[in-house]
Order: structure tokens, then C-alpha cells, then sequence
């Protein structure tokens, strides 16, 4: 019977020796590495070979204590792609992080607030629930499950779990400190990277796409876009993306962002940056493109909003951490300073330009003019010493010549110096022709502008609203129709496409004005098609192909 006793205790004491070994190894393990995914992945294995657990996985808080991530080890990818989402912290992984103290059960079902489990889960009963804490603050949840002899979890399992946790704690704080840490410096590395490159690029757009570029990069974001506002009014209503990077670049650029019921639309407004789990206005919306968290920052100078930079994480991605949206707010800055720079530059070579025709202009007048007006003087005085003659009669129509000469010389002067015509925005010159057009007829009328149509020069945004002009002009006064559709896009064709409902083109028709825009397209080497619809009306499609953007 003694014998009996001491061996028992032996045995107790043998257990509890190599549980703490086995204490100690995985401490030693979790502590050793600054990798947090791999940092994490190894608490949650050192937790379930401690407690003999058969499932185990650790719930990450963000800043507002909700659950960020979430990692489960013991389920197959499989079975995981068949269980669907991740949890986001419900049922009773809710109460760990609510209460803030452990959780041990010896049936999950039981729980008052259990939710169940989703269709092919795994069974689940037995469960131990931790918080890992480190310097006061909460950094995540231990989940523990299923103990391999059917048993219980013990008051032991609990000491010890709370123990890795303890040491689990100061090991994520390590690991996100030098994540931290790491990530400040890429962004310092970059922003160094784009102040000097600011320093040769005069281009808006250049420096705005490189800010956008290592922004997305960065933050790893699934889009990184720049909106700016579609109208130079201090009253507009929306934004335009014009510049993007990562993923659906070429889809998102173009589209239009109203200023009101957006994220974007209030941070351009209000100057103040703003971290969301999801935008208000759905930029993806049909165009089957999924967005998730996003952040978005104003583009400011002095107390004038000039745009918004808005970078947009993938479905299901952590959302931005306070840490980050500083940082990208340093990026806004840079963005800032790009728009300041390209302007002051623009400015500067407008003023040398604007100096270089007065100079032209005062030399013509000062020096050419006089000069022409001397000869003509000269040439009048020889012909009044010249008998009536063929001679006289070419000299004088010479002297005409000249005088005709100077006026032309006086009229270059005046276009010298008169100030140059502010360009408008084509958007607002198409919406203007089918508003003025349309606003006294009875058509129900849509129009939809895609693209970057600030790309398209003067010249061919002309021909555009002259050709758009002449198509809407044609639905009004001929096509008897109720519905009009216009759209607009801007890729590597601008495509204009005028849609009715109308009774079509009879044969006999005067095509004049139709040919006038087969006219205009071919002059810019591109098409314009017309064709009937099945269900009725005429839709005519004029297309002109785009300079290539530049490199």
C-alpha cells in the first residue's frame, strides 16, 4: 500500500515535471520568432499539444477590441472551403471577448448563448477559452476543443493555457511591434522614393500614379484609387476616379463618385481622414467587383479640397489599424505635394509662355512693323517719280500687299496677347448638349459617362459634342421616340452610342447630317455604324481611337 502511494506520487510528480517542461519548450517556441502569422500559428499548436486538444484556434483583436482575424488549426482545407467563412466572434467565442476571463465547458451546446455549428463542422463539445493580454491590453483569444480522451477540461489545462497565453501575449506584442516597425520603414523608404522622384516629374498624373502605386503595395490593398472632382465649380457633385492602382484598374477609372452619400464625397467635404469597414458608395456595383475595408484620405491645398485618395482591402482582409491610417495619410501629403508641384510648375511655364509672346509681340511692333512701314513709305515715294506704267501699276499693288501684311502682323499681336480660353470639361460640355436638346421634348433620357474622358484633347472633344450635337438633335426632331439612351466611354476608343426607341430611318431620308458624322469619326481615323435594334429605334455608334497614354 505504501509502495502504492509513493508510486502514485511519483507518477503526479513525473507528470507535472514534463508538463512544465513541455510549459517551458512551448514558451521558449512562441517566444522565439517575429513572424506574427507564424507567431500566431505557433501558439495556437503549442496550446492543443498542451491540453492533448484536438482543435484549437486564436481570435486577433483590432484597436475596437472586435475580432480581426481569426486561425484555426485541425480542420482540413477541405472541410474548411465546406464550412464557409471564418467565425466573426458570435456565440460563445462572443463571451470570451465580452467578458474578458476564461471560458471552460464541457459542452459547447449547452451554453446559453451558443449558436451552433455551421453544416460540415466537425462535432465539438469539450471547450477552454482564454484571453491573451500583454501590457494591459487585450491582443486576442485562445479557442480550445475537443480533448482527445473524451474528457473534460481540468483546472490544470486552464493554469496552463492561461500560462502560454501569458507568455503568448508578449510574444504577438513582439511580433506586431516589429511588424510595425518594418512597415514604417517600407513607408519611409517609399516616401523618401517619392520625394525624389517628385523632383523630376512635372506630370499630375505621373507623380499621382506613382503615389497611388506604393500606397497599394504597402497597405496591400486589393485598389488604391485617386478621385478628383469632375468639375473645376466650386459646387460639384461628384467625384471621378482618375487614377488607379492594383486590381480592376481599368474598370474603376472613370467611375463617377457622387460627393453626397459617399465616404468620398464626406471626406472631400470635411478634410478629415476616415477608416471604414466598408465605403458607403459601392464603387464595384455592376461591374461584379467586391470591396472591403478601405480608407480614405482628402487631398488638400491650404483649406481648398482638390481630391481624395481612397485605398480599398479585399473581401474578408483585416481592416486598416489606426497605425496605418496615419501612415497613409503621410501618403495623401505626398499626394498633395504633387498636385502643388505640377501646378506651380504649370503656372511657371504658362508665365514663361504668356512672357514670351509679349516679347514676340513688342518686337513685331517695335522693329517688323516699322520696318514694313518704312519700306511701304519708301516704295510710295518711288512710285510717285514713276510715270503712269505697268511698273507703277505692280508697285502699287505691292504696296497694298504690305499693308494687308501689317494688318495680319497687328492681328497675330492681338491673339499674342489676349489670355488664353479656359478649356472645358468635356463631361459637362455632353451633359449640356442632351440637356439643352432634350429639355423641352418628352424623352425619357439617360445618360452614362464612363472612362477618362479628360484625356480627349480639344480638337476631338469638338468633333465629340458636334457629333453628339447632331445624333441627339436627329432622336429629337425625327425618331418619334419616347426613350433615349446616350453613352459616353473613354478606353482606347472614345465611343459615343445614341440609342432610341423611335421609328427608324426611313430610306428616303436626306442623310446629310448622318454623313457628317461618318465625316467627323473618319477625320480622326475612326467609324461611326448605325443599326437597328430587335426591339425597334436605331442606335448609332461613333468611335474615334485614342492616343496611347503615355508610358
Amino acid at each position: 500500500m505504501q509502495q502504492d502511494i509513493e508510486d502514485r506520487v511519483q507518477d503526479i510528480v513525473e507528470s507535472a515535471r514534463e508538463r512544465m517542461d513541455a510549459l517551458l519548450d512551448a514558451v521558449l517556441a512562441v517566444s522565439s520568432g517575429l513572424d506574427l502569422d507564424a507567431t500566431l500559428r505557433q501558439i495556437v499548436q503549442a496550446a492543443m499539444d498542451l491540453v492533448d486538444a484536438r482543435y484549437g484556434a486564436l481570435g486577433l483583436l483590432d484597436d475596437a477590441g472586435n475580432l480581426q482575424q481569426f486561425i484555426p488549426i485541425g480542420i482540413d482545407e477541405e472541410r474548411a472551403s465546406l464550412i464557409g467563412p471564418l467565425p466573426t466572434g458570435q456565440g460563445v467565442l462572443g463571451v470570451v471577448i465580452e467578458e474578458d476571463k476564461p471560458l471552460r465547458l464541457a459542452d459547447l451546446a449547452h451554453h446559453p448563448v451558443s449558436v451552433g455549428l455551421p453544416a460540415h463542422h466537425p462535432p465539438m463539445h469539450t471547450f477552454l477559452g482564454v484571453p491573451i493580454r500583454a501590457r494591459g491590453a487585450i491582443f486576442g483569444r485562445l479557442y480550445l476543443t475537443e480533448k482527445r480522451d473524451g474528457q473534460e477540461f481540468t483546472d490544470d489545462d486552464e493554469t496552463v493555457v492561461q500560462a502560454l497565453a501569458g507568455a503568448a501575449g508578449i510574444a504577438i506584442d513582439n511580433a506586431q511591434q516589429y511588424e510595425q516597425a518594418r512597415r514604417r520603414q517600407r513607408w519611409l523608404e517609399a516616401t523618401s522614393e517619392i520625394t525624389a522622384a517628385l523632383l523630376t516629374v512635372s506630370d499630375t498624373t505621373q507623380a499621382l500614379h506613382l503615389i497611388a502605386t506604393h500606397a497599394q503595395q504597402l497597405t496591400l490593398a486589393q485598389s488604391t484609387l485617386i478621385a478628383l472632382p469632375a468639375t473645376s465649380a466650386p459646387a460639384t457633385t461628384e467625384l471621378v476616379v482618375t487614377i488607379c492602382a492594383g486590381a480592376d484598374a481599368d474598370q474603376l477609372i472613370g467611375r463617377a463618385i457622387p460627393i453626397h452619400g459617399s465616404t468620398a464625397g464626406a471626406v472631400f467635404y470635411d478634410h478629415t481622414p476616415r477608416s471604414v469597414k466598408r465605403l458607403a458608395f459601392d464603387i464595384g456595383a455592376g461591374l461584379g467587383i467586391d470591396l472591403g475595408a478601405a480608407l480614405a484620405l482628402p487631398l488638400h491645398v491650404d483649406d481648398r479640397a482638390t481630391g481624395v485618395l481612397l485605398t480599398v482591402r479585399a473581401p474578408g482582409a483585416p481592416a486598416f489599424n489606426d497605425d496605418e491610417l496615419q501612415l497613409v495619410a503621410t501618403f495623401a501629403d505626398q499626394a498633395t505635394l504633387a498636385l502643388q508641384r505640377a501646378q506651380t510648375q504649370d503656372a511657371r511655364q504658362e508665365l514663361e509662355i504668356l512672357a514670351d509672346r509679349d516679347r514676340i509681340a513688342m518686337d513685331l511692333h517695335d522693329h517688323v512693323i516699322q520696318q514694313i512701314f518704312g519700306v511701304g513709305l519708301a516704295l510710295h515715294a518711288i512710285q510717285r517719280r514713276i510715270k503712269p506704267s505697268d511698273v507703277a501699276l505692280r508697285l502699287n499693288t505691292e504696296i497694298n500687299k504690305l499693308d494687308h501684311v501689317v494688318r495680319d502682323i497687328r492681328t497675330v499681336i492681338f491673339d499674342l496677347q489676349a489670355e488664353p480660353a479656359e478649356q472645358p470639361n468635356l463631361r459637362a460640355a455632353l451633359d449640356a448638349v442632351v440637356t439643352d436638346l432634350t429639355g423641352n421634348s418628352p424623352l425619357r433620357t439617360t445618360v452614362r459617362m464612363s472612362g477618362p474622358l479628360d484625356i480627349v484633347g480639344p480638337a476631338l472633344g469638338q468633333q465629340a459634342e458636334a457629333a453628339l450635337r447632331e445624333m441627339v438633335s436627329n432622336v429629337v426632331h425625327h425618331a418619334q421616340a419616347t426613350e433615349l439612351d446616350v453613352t459616353v466611354s473613354a478606353a482606347d476608343d472614345l465611343v459615343i452610342a445614341v440609342t432610341d426607341n423611335g421609328v427608324g430611318i426611313p430610306v428616303t431620308a436626306a442623310r446629310r447630317g448622318l454623313n457628317n458624322l461618318g465625316q467627323r469619326a473618319g477625320d480622326h481615323n475612326g467609324t461611326c455604324t448605325i443599326t437597328a435594334p430587335a426591339n425597334g429605334g436605331t442606335q448609332i455608334l461613333w468611335s474615334v481611337p485614342l492616343p496611347p497614354a503615355p508610358a
